[in-house]
């Protein structure tokens, strides 16, 4: 049966034209249920029984109550095909879930599709909204099953919409809200998943704190949409998104385009019910209202929550981009040091999640099972208490729970939200372990069945097919060799060096094959897609590939054939390049060494065999490969990388130190950035509007100024007015200390941004310049194993050579960017994850080892300082005055220095202190490492 279907469709030029499209309905879709007398179903999902009860439900629904829906409890599902349409076009994280939840064999859940069925589609009448076609076209199909089972079960439509109800009901059906429904199954804990609505979450009960210093906070109502595009346009308010401070939840951040720099929002009155990462329209204030530099101490706010110790960033992503603002002075107001300040008058997109933590601690309700109000505390100090109702905080107190957020009504202090699910006591080793992963939205579920079909069978064994290919070179007879961390089992990466008869070397570095194994649009590579690279956390490592493919069939193992993309240079003794080459190659790998042993083998005179021999003359072209990077502008910055010792059985924490950095880390260091480099130029020739390529933004003035700030009051003269300027100086800036030159370039690299992906279609050529590496083209190709990004660069440079096609996604921009992006997004959670891992195993480390040592000052603030501790790694604050007290301690802004008065006692900054570190708990579960001055 045919019919024919139209819409409107908005031209690139703006024009409206009418899209006419044919659409054919069919008389045998089945239903899904197993008990059908009709349909073919012996493999239907639904209906085990005619005493099961068919659930129809509404698109409200699966907006709204998803974490309810994913409950084990909720099943005999049906989601109709035009409920699915209307969940991907409004959230399509939301569709993405539901999703995986009707295609999960353990799941009870059947999509309909009504729309291509002769006898549930309707077509929209004159005058109805697209709206009420899609409600109508949900009671048809909830009628239809109702007649096509013949009464043989319960069919039931959920739905919140009022109106759609009382419809549903005139026309015979029967018809439930979501908590109604819930109620009748008789399990009380699934009323917490229901999700408030607004109108409810007004009139709830408010959670008030009876403290005198907490007073209820009442927030501006946020300007309709209509009214912030028209201030966007006349320049009256500003878009961007907000970056809540991770060290001081009650100053955020808004970089604005319209004004070339960053919106400083001071305190929750202005943030107004704004979430770290929503979109928002701020407004700025008056400029006598913009705030000061100065007096800053080490926390603000009103709030009961401690600054934290934490592993030292890695990026001025983690702080303000500048100088951190204090509260408003009226009379410095126009000193340089006063920045942009502004508030938020309304929200353009809510970044909204699920967030982990625990509940405040509070009396229980009086009766089994009543209902409770509580406060959530999310682990995350940039979120703020979120408001719940439970009828089982007894059984919650001492957890780690997932809450997710409903609404924020001006008139309520806090957030409303839900409990989702509960993921173990806290304090467990397991339970913060999988608290981190959901923080940082780390997929760690195991890989599904349809992923894991399209992988080779094992062992994998090298085909005639792979050796007779045109495209591929014969490469075993090479002394190749790999050299990486100890106890690496996912060798991407492996070397050859072969010295000519003229004197050059010809050197090889050689990549796992992967994409010879992941093909476009396979559920393996969407898989990949989405998690976009391996996450490294201290005891263990989440893969991006499944592990027949990362640590057996792509690993480049020692003593047996491997696939590999080389690249292929002859180069001079002066490490000058005089051809490269690219070629799809097998390689037998001859050793696969560790940095220590390689580095050993290099220093060990006696050696003098021919892969010692090969390691030294690599090593000697990468210290002048790198002398040229330097010499160019390259920036040797540092970081404090921490190792642990990793008790096997328990998994605690042994020992804790930081990593040592070998020469062998920075020759394999080199040639890899070399491969990236030259692949970089060879796919941008090709393809100068679809490759994806790196890019590290140049550090603006504003981000260099507390550097600029703290070296000069130490007097040391930091040039940063180009890359070349600031290496330079930074190689001057040595004193004393041994530790002084590593200690300000880790506070170097702490002002610079992230380095990111881009498609070079979406900038123009000169901002693609990598600043850290002073080089004007980069990309990722040697690690395609662990990132997605790599895999994406290795189909490039196999079209660029002929060797395949180029994949339809490189034709559509669009795409592209959207997959950038979330490299982008997944690189950062990753090193968010392992970062947060290695505070979560100091702190273990530390609760049974008091400890004295010595630690760095890095920032001057009024009642105390931060230190950083070298030895460990970490940052955190020293207190000079208790919290509350009125400090008799004054800061010297331009000499960087505290001092008391009258007494002549004082702390500069980079002065080396004696500090105590041990793990105290200032609020019942909640351990945290507290350091203080000796």
């Amino acid at each position: 049966m045919l019919q024919s279907k139209s819409f409107m469709k908005m031209t690139r030029h703006g024009r409206a034209v009418k899209v006419v499209r044919e659409h054919y309905l069919r008389d045998d879709i089945y239903c899904g249920v197993h008990f059908c007398k009709v349909c073919d179903s012996k493999d239907a999902p639904l209906g085990a029984s005619a005493s099961s009860t068919i659930l129809v439900v509404d698109t409200n629904v699966v907006l709204h109550q998803m974490d309810l829906l994913e409950n084990p409890a909720m099943e005999d599902v049906v989601i109709l095909d035009v409920v699915m349409e209307e969940v991907k076009n409004k959230n399509l994280s939301v569709f993405n879930r539901l999703k995986a939840l009707c295609t999960s064999s353990q799941r009870k859940f059947f999509i309909f599709y009504n729309e291509f069925h002769k006898d549930t589609y309707v077509k929209q009448m004159v005058g109805e909204t697209s709206n009420d076609r899609n409600d109508r076209a949900i009671r048809v199909a909830s009628q239809w099953y109702q007649n096509h089972l013949a009464g043989n079960c319960r069919v039931l439509l959920i739905t919140n919409d009022r109106e759609n109800k009382i419809k549903a009901t005139e026309e015979g059906l029967l018809a439930e809200t979501v908590e109604s429904y819930v109620r009748s199954l008789g399990q009380p804990e699934l009323l917490d998943l229901v999700v408030v609505s607004s109108s409810e979450d007004v009139n709830a009960m408010e959670v008030e704190d009876t403290r005198p210093s907490k007073r209820k906070a009442v927030y501006s109502e946020h300007k309709p949409m209509s009214e912030i595009t028209q201030g966007l346009h006349r320049g009256i308010y500003h878009q961007g998104k907000l970056r809540v401070n991770r060290y001081n939840p009650f100053e955020a951040y808004v970089g604005s385009e319209s004004i070339g720099d960053e919106i400083v929002i001071y305190g929750r009155s202005s943030m107004n019910r704004a979430f770290d990462g929503d979109i928002v329209a701020v407004e700025l204030l008056p400029q006598d209202q913009w705030h000061d530099v100065k007096n800053l101490k080490i926390e603000e706010g009103s709030d009961d929550e401690d600054e934290d110790v934490h592993l030292v960033p890695g990026s001025a992503d983690d702080a303000p981009r500048s100088a951190v603002p204090s509260a408003p002075s009226a009379d410095k107001t126009n000193s340089a040091s006063s920045r942009p300040s502004g508030k938020v008058i309304g929200i353009i997109k809510r970044n909204w999640q699920s967030y982990c933590g625990s509940l405040e601690a509070m009396p229980l309700p009086a009766g089994n099972g009543g209902v409770a109000h509580a406060l959530f505390l999310s682990k995350d100090r940039r979120i703020p208490k979120i408001r719940i109702q439970t009828r089982q905080l007894g059984n919650l107190l001492k957890k780690r729970i997932i809450v997710a957020v409903d609404s924020w009504d001006c008139s309520s202090r806090y957030p409303s939200g839900h409990y989702v699910r509960a993921i173990g006591d806290i304090g467990d080793k397991k339970t913060e372990d999988e608290v981190i992963l959901i923080e940082n939205d780390i997929n760690s579920r195991p890989f599904s069945a349809q992923v894991l079909a399209c992988l080779p069978p094992l062992p994998w064994n090298l085909s005639p097919e792979d050796l007779t290919s045109f495209n591929r070179q014969d490469l075993r007879h090479l002394r190749v060799f790999s050299v990486d961390p100890p106890g690496c089992t996912d060798i991407d990466d492996a070397l050859h060096c072969i010295a000519l008869p003229n004197g050059n070397f010809e050197i090889g570095v050689h990549i796992a094959d992967v994409t010879h194994f992941v093909h476009p649009d396979t559920p393996l590579d969407k898989e990949a897609s989405q998690r976009g690279t391996s996450v490294y956390l201290v005891d263990r490592r989440i893969d991006m590939l499944p592990k027949p493919l990362t640590e057996d069939t792509c690993s480049l193992r020692a003593d047996v054939d491997r696939l590999a993309f080389s690249v292929i240079w002859e180069m001079t003794p002066q490490a000058e390049i005089i051809s490269t080459r690219f070629t799809k190659s097998v390689i037998k790998s001859c050793a696969a060494l560790s940095y220590v042993e390689a580095q050993a083998r290099m220093d060990d005179s006696r050696l003098v065999d021919a892969l010692t021999t090969n390691l030294r003359n690599l090593n000697a072209l990468a210290k002048i490969m790198r002398q040229r990077r330097i010499d160019r502008g390259a920036l040797t910055l540092a970081s404090a990388e921490v190792k642990f010792q990793i008790d096997t059985e328990t998994l605690d924490p042994l020992d804790i130190g930081i990593y040592q950095i070998r020469e062998a880390n920075q020759m394999i260091e080199e040639f890899m950035l070399a491969a990236n480099i030259s692949v970089a130029e060879k796919i941008l020739k090709h393809f100068p509007l679809c490759s994806l390529l790196r890019r590290h933004p140049t550090p603006t003035k504003e981000m260099l100024e507390p550097l600029l700030r703290i070296t000069a009051a130490i007097g040391i003269d930091l040039d940063a007015s180009s890359s070349k300027a600031l290496a330079d100086s930074l190689d001057r800036a040595v004193g004393n200390d041994p530790y002084f030159n590593k200690l300000i370039r880790i506070l170097a690299t702490r002002c610079m941004t992230q380095a990111v992906y881009f498609c070079s279609g979406d900038l123009s050529r000169q901002e693609f310049h990598h600043y850290g590496l002073a080089t004007p083209l980069y990309t990722h190709f040697t690690s395609p194993i662990r990132r997605y990004a790599d895999v994406i660069v290795h189909r490039l440079l196999a079209a660029a050579l002929g060797i395949s096609k180029l994949p339809p996604v490189f034709l559509d921009k669009g795409q592209l960017t959207s997959i950038s992006d979330n490299l982008n997004y997944r690189h950062r959670n990753a090193q968010m994850a392992s970062r947060a891992s290695v505070e979560l195993n100091t702190v273990i480390y530390f609760r049974k080892r008091p400890t004295d040592t010595e630690a760095r000052i890095v920032k001057i603030r009024s009642n105390g300082f931060i230190v950083f501790v070298p030895k460990f790694g970490i940052e955190g604050p020293v207190y000079l005055a208790k919290r509350g007290e009125k400090t008799d301690w004054v800061v010297d802004e331009t000499n960087q220095r505290v001092s008391k008065a009258g007494t002549g006692v004082s702390f500069r900054v980079l002065q080396a202190v004696k500090i105590h570190m041990e793990v105290v708990e200032p609020q019942p579960n909640r351990p945290k490492l507290e350091l203080t001055l000796i």
